[in-house]
């Protein structure tokens, strides 16, 4: 890992860490670390102590290199750890994520439902499966351009809607992702989702269809999938939602739907 690389983790693990803790005089008055590049250690290292065993051949060499941490899994780890809110109480698992690493398209969900909360992964329950679906029909999935996540990372009990101290305890995980991810474009699965990362209180009606900005990425809100399998009728409106969307993508990237595996 690089310098620079390392420089960016310690600067999102810190905001977030100072996000759940608390903003002191004393994080203003910390110096930040000196990072150096991986290799460069690795030389230092080899001059200090002579009897260091060097890799004798490419594999051995491979093997020590992809041994870097992913900064995606950085921030896992910290959500793994996080106990800022109730629902460490009563979560099977947390739910960071998952999908490429490099996606055109970020889907964000409110929180795990009890499929998720089992499995941790975001999006496997019925709702998931609508999910795959909708996102197919504009040529995305999961496994080749976007990244699901969601606002809260782990259950609320019941699948309520998550409190607002539970969004405040949470939004800085997401919001490392977010930069991290760098995505072309962000989907907002229902009201909280749409209400967390626009801060905002208008209600899903009026916020679904249109586009926002955050940080210079495009972002659109929709229905939930779950809105939808409770209602029939809100398929309609969201269909169109989702084509708005593909278009808007398609002027982003003219050629993403090419490289899409049905």
């Amino acid at each position: 890992m690089t310098a620079g690389e390392k420089e960016t983790i310690y600067k999102l693990l810190k905001t977030v860490s100072d996000s759940i803790n608390g903003y002191t005089q004393k994080s203003f008055d910390m110096a930040p670390p000196v990072f150096s590049d991986d290799e460069t250690a690795v030389e230092a290292s080899h001059e200090v102590q002579n009897n260091a065993q060097i890799p004798q051949n490419d594999s051995q060499v491979t093997e020590v290199q992809t041994k870097k941490p992913v900064p995606l899994e950085v921030i896992a780890d910290k959500i793994y750890e996080c106990r800022r809110c109730k629902l460490c109480q009563t979560r099977k698992n947390v739910v960071p994520g998952t999908g490429v690493l490099k996606p055109l398209v970020l889907v964000i969900g409110e929180g795990p439902g009890e499929e998720e909360d089992n499995q941790g992964l975001p999006f496997v329950g019925k709702a998931g499966q609508l999910l795959d679906k909708m996102l197919a029909a504009i040529s995305l999935s999961r496994s080749q351009n976007c990244y699901i996540a969601n606002v809260v990372k782990c259950r609320p009990p019941h699948n309520r809607d998550p409190l607002p101290e539970e969004i405040s305890a949470c939004i800085s995980f997401l919001d490392a992702q977010i930069s991290l991810l760098k995505p072309s474009m962000i989907l907002l699965m229902g009201r909280v989702a749409a209400q967390s990362v626009l801060r905002t209180s208008s209600g899903i009606n009026a916020l679904r269809g249109n586009f926002s900005m955050y940080n210079g990425i495009p972002v659109m809100p929709t229905y939930h999938p779950s809105a939808l399998l409770r209602d029939e009728r809100l398929k309609a409106p969201a269909w169109q939602d989702l084509k708005a969307f593909r278009a808007k993508l398609l002027q982003l990237v003219p050629d993403y739907e090419k490289n899409f595996v049905k």
